[in-house]
């Protein structure tokens, strides 16, 4: 696995594609390696001519940890900022949003399209934000603007990804883990099988098992607040990608995101949850790469 130091930090990605076609750079989201992006997602951004970048954000996968800062207290983050305070942090999102943009430095690309996923559609709409002449298009999927009076997710989505393997778990213990979380949050029109659904597990677990980074990853989120005000700077063609069953953020966060965004098109996908199923591939590949023409 190819890495690159930017940033202060060390970053892994992959890169598919030709790289004389128009880079597509993909950030995932909380706690989820860059194996989560669908390689039959990369592989058709690929034949519809992109030159695609998946990396790990820092403090998962096979870029830098920061295990030695601890996990920070998450209602004292998210109290801080409804009282306009900021919170000592080992990172924020808008470093998260840096490190995307270090990496493209370090491939020597100029500007990109951006495609950001749940927590990797935050940071891609701070990368529009902070570096707008770094950004070809920005697609941001099954996210968020931060707007504190948007609907809540579900219970039972919350409580699946809060709880947690607990450091040193084996593999056999990880995997009821993920099979909860992947079924709490998953789309329901298009339920997972099974046994892909363990060998996507298996796989994440052998390449890097880190349980306390999403910890750091949704300080990092409660900490940036509400970006509605700093989106309606956002100038390049946005697309907003959001299912109309997500119970993680649901649909009204990827409506405010695009009402937040001068002239974003959105598209809810009836049945899909928080996930990217593989019956969808086709549909959001020609979504992106719609936006990215």
């Amino acid at each position: 696995m190819p890495q690159v130091h930017a940033n202060g930090i060390d970053i892994a990605y992959e890169t598919h594609g030709d790289p004389a076609n128009p880079p597509l750079l993909l950030i995932m989201g909380l706690g989820a390696q860059l194996t989560l992006w669908p390689i039959e997602l990369v592989e058709a951004l690929v034949n519809r001519g992109y030159y695609v970048i998946r990396h790990d954000n820092r403090d998962i996968g096979l870029s830098t940890k920061f295990t030695d800062h601890g996990v920070p207290n998450f209602r004292r983050v998210a109290l801080m900022r409804l009282l306009g305070l900021r919170a000592r942090l080992p990172y924020r999102l808008t470093e998260m949003a840096a490190d995307a943009v270090a990496l493209l430095d370090a491939l020597g690309i100029a500007r990109a399209h951006v495609v950001g996923a749940s927590m990797g559609g935050m940071i891609a709409q701070l990368v529009a934000i902070g570096y707008p002449g770094r950004v070809l298009s920005l697609t941001s999927i099954m996210s968020t603007t931060g707007n504190p009076r948007l609907p809540r997710s579900k219970p039972e989505a919350l409580a699946a990804l809060m709880n947690r393997p607990p450091a040193g778990a084996s593999m056999d213990e990880v995997i009821p883990f993920g099979i909860a979380i992947a079924r709490a949050i998953g789309s329901p029109a298009y339920p997972a099988e099974e046994t892909g659904l363990r060998e996507r597990i298996e796989r994440d677990y052998k390449r890097s098992f880190h349980p306390t980074g999403p910890g750091r990853h949704l300080a990092a989120i409660l900490d940036d607040g509400d970006r509605r005000k700093r989106l309606r700077d956002v100038k390049v063609p946005t697309l907003v990608i959001h299912g109309a069953e997500d119970p993680l953020i649901p649909v009204a966060g990827g409506q405010d995101t695009a009402a937040a965004i001068p002239g974003a098109t959105l598209k809810i996908i009836p049945g899909m949850g928080h996930d990217l199923p593989h019956e969808l591939i086709d549909e959001i590949a020609d979504a992106v790469a719609g936006i990215a023409r």
